[in-house]
C-alpha cells in the first residue's frame, strides 16, 4: 500500500516536461490491432494504464514491448484470440477500445464491460447501437459484450449530441475503417485524442474526412499499413501542474505542450487573475496571491474538461469569494469534495452535478483517500496548498495516469515523497525538493 505525503507551504518554481497523452495514446494502442504488421508508437507514457494495456495485446497474441524510452513496437501480425481478458479490462475503461478492431478484422469480439475509476456511470450502449447499425449482432451476457458480423457494412450513425462520447466515437471508427462501403458519424467528439487516433488511422491508410469535425466519414478499405506516431501531449497533466502552482504559489514554465488546444483552461486560469505567458510548445504561469472565485461547467471539447475539474475545485476551495462548478459528465466526480471538507474546505453540494465552493484562506493536512486518477492529483494540490503534512491514500491512481507526478512537483521544489506500507514497516522513496 503506498501513499503520498505533502508538506504544504513551499512555493513552485522552475520547468516541467509534459508526458505523452494517457487518453491519447491507448486508443492508438487499441487501433494497431488492425494492421497485420509494425506499429511504432513515440512520446508513450510509461504509466500503469499503458502497461495494462499492453498486457491486453499480448493477451490476444500481439507482441508488444518497449524498444526506447517511451517509444512503444506493436507486431499485430498474429493476433490470435477475440477474447478480451476479465482481469484486464476490469481495471480500466480504455481497455474497451479492443472491441472495434476485434471485430473489424476478425468479425467477432468478445469483451466485458469495462471497469476503471469510480466516477460515475458510463454507459456503452452508443458503443452497442454503433457496432450493430455496422451490420454485427450484439448481445450482452454474464457481464460481457458478445459481438459477430459475417461483414461489417458502412452506415449512418448518429450519436448523442449531448455527450459526443469520446469513446464510441474512437470505438465505432476502428470498426468502420475496414468495413465495406462508407460510415457516416454524426455528432463524432472533436476531443484531441480523437483527433489524434484519427490522424493514426489515415497515416496507416483508412480513408477518413472530417478530421476534427462532428462528422466524420470513413470509407472503408482492405487493410491498413505499417505506421510510425507520435502521441500528442497530455493537456490534463499540463492543466494539473497549472492549478498546482495556482494553489501553492509561485512561477512554473510547463514544456511540451500544445497552448491551442487548452484554451478553455487557459481562459478559466486567467479569470482567476494568474499572469500566463505563451509559447509554440510551452505555458508558463505566475501567481502570488489568492486565485480569484471563477464558475466552470464541464462540457465535451473545447469545453472545460472533466478531467480537470477536481483541481478546479481545489482552487475555487482556496478562491477569494465564492464559486460554483457543475458537472455534466460524470455523476460522481465529486468524491474528492468530503476529502477536501476534511482539510478545511468550505463545500455544498447542490444535488450530485453541482457544487458551491466558499473559498477560505487555506486548508489544513489530514489523511485524505483518493477514489480515482484526477481526485488523487486534486488531493496531492490541496496538500501543497495545506498547513501541515498531508497523506494521500492511494497512489496507485497516480501511476495509472500521471508519469514520475511525484518527481515531478520535487523537481519544483515541492516537499513530497512517496511512502510504502509494508508489514507494518515504512519505507520512504524520498522526493529531493
Amino acid at each position: 500500500m503506498e501513499k503520498i505525503t505533502v508538506v504544504g507551504g513551499t512555493q513552485l518554481r522552475g520547468e516541467v516536461p509534459v508526458s505523452g497523452s494517457k487518453n491519447g495514446t491507448l486508443p492508438l494502442m487499441a487501433a494497431s490491432l488492425l494492421i497485420q504488421g509494425q506499429t511504432i508508437i513515440e512520446n508513450v507514457p510509461d504509466i500503469m494504464d499503458v502497461r495494462t494495456m499492453m498486457e491486453m495485446l499480448r493477451a490476444l497474441g500481439a507482441k508488444c514491448s518497449f524498444v526506447a524510452p517511451h517509444t512503444l513496437h506493436i507486431d499485430a501480425t498474429d493476433v490470435n484470440s477475440v477474447h478480451a481478458p476479465y482481469n484486464l479490462v476490469n481495471k480500466m475503461r480504455g481497455s474497451f477500445y479492443v472491441a472495434g478492431p476485434l471485430l473489424a478484422r476478425f468479425g467477432e469480439a468478445h469483451v466485458p464491460l469495462p471497469g476503471g475509476c469510480v466516477i460515475g456511470s458510463r454507459p456503452v450502449n452508443e458503443h452497442f447501437e454503433g457496432f450493430r447499425a455496422l451490420n454485427a449482432e450484439v448481445n450482452l451476457a454474464f457481464g460481457e459484450m458478445h459481438a459477430r458480423a459475417r461483414r461489417l457494412r458502412g452506415a449512418r450513425i448518429m450519436l448523442d449530441p449531448r455527450h459526443r462520447s469520446v469513446g464510441a466515437t474512437i470505438n465505432i471508427m476502428l470498426a468502420a475503417v475496414l468495413a465495406e462501403g462508407t460510415t457516416q458519424l454524426e455528432n463524432a467528439s472533436r476531443e484531441p485524442e480523437v483527433i489524434s487516433c484519427q490522424q493514426f488511422l489515415a497515416r496507416a491508410g483508412a480513408d477518413i474526412s472530417g478530421i476534427g469535425t462532428t462528422t466524420v466519414v470513413i470509407r472503408g478499405v482492405k487493410r491498413l499499413n505499417d505506421v510510425r506516431f507520435t502521441a500528442i501531449p497530455d493537456r490534463m497533466e499540463a492543466g494539473t501542474f497549472l492549478y498546482a502552482t495556482i494553489v501553492a504559489g509561485g512561477d512554473i514554465t510547463v514544456q511540451k505542450v500544445q497552448p491551442q488546444v487548452m484554451e478553455s483552461v487557459l481562459d478559466v486560469v486567467r479569470r482567476a487573475g494568474v499572469e500566463v505567458a505563451l509559447g509554440n510548445d510551452y505555458v508558463r504561469v505566475c501567481c502570488s496571491q489568492r486565485p480569484l472565485p471563477v464558475d466552470v461547467v464541464t462540457a465535451p471539447y473545447p469545453g472545460f474538461p472533466t478531467d480537470l475539474q477536481p483541481c478546479h475545485g481545489v482552487m475555487c476551495s482556496l478562491a477569494r469569494g465564492t464559486s460554483c462548478i457543475e458537472e455534466t459528465i460524470f455523476d460522481a466526480r465529486f468524491n474528492y469534495a468530503d476529502e477536501l471538507r476534511r482539510m478545511g474546505a468550505d463545500i455544498k453540494m447542490v444535488g450530485h452535478h453541482a457544487a458551491i465552493f466558499r473559498g477560505v484562506p487555506r486548508l489544513t493536512a489530514c489523511p485524505v483517500e483518493a477514489t480515482d486518477i484526477r481526485a488523487a492529483a486534486a488531493l496531492v494540490l490541496a496538500g501543497l496548498a495545506a498547513e501541515g503534512c498531508t497523506e494521500v491514500n492511494g497512489a496507485a491512481f497516480l501511476d495509472r495516469g500521471y508519469e514520475s507526478f511525484e518527481l515531478k512537483l520535487a523537481g519544483l521544489g515541492a516537499q513530497i515523497r512517496r511512502v510504502t506500507d509494508s508489514n507494518n514497516s515504512s519505507s520512504e522513496q524520498l522526493c529531493l525538493a
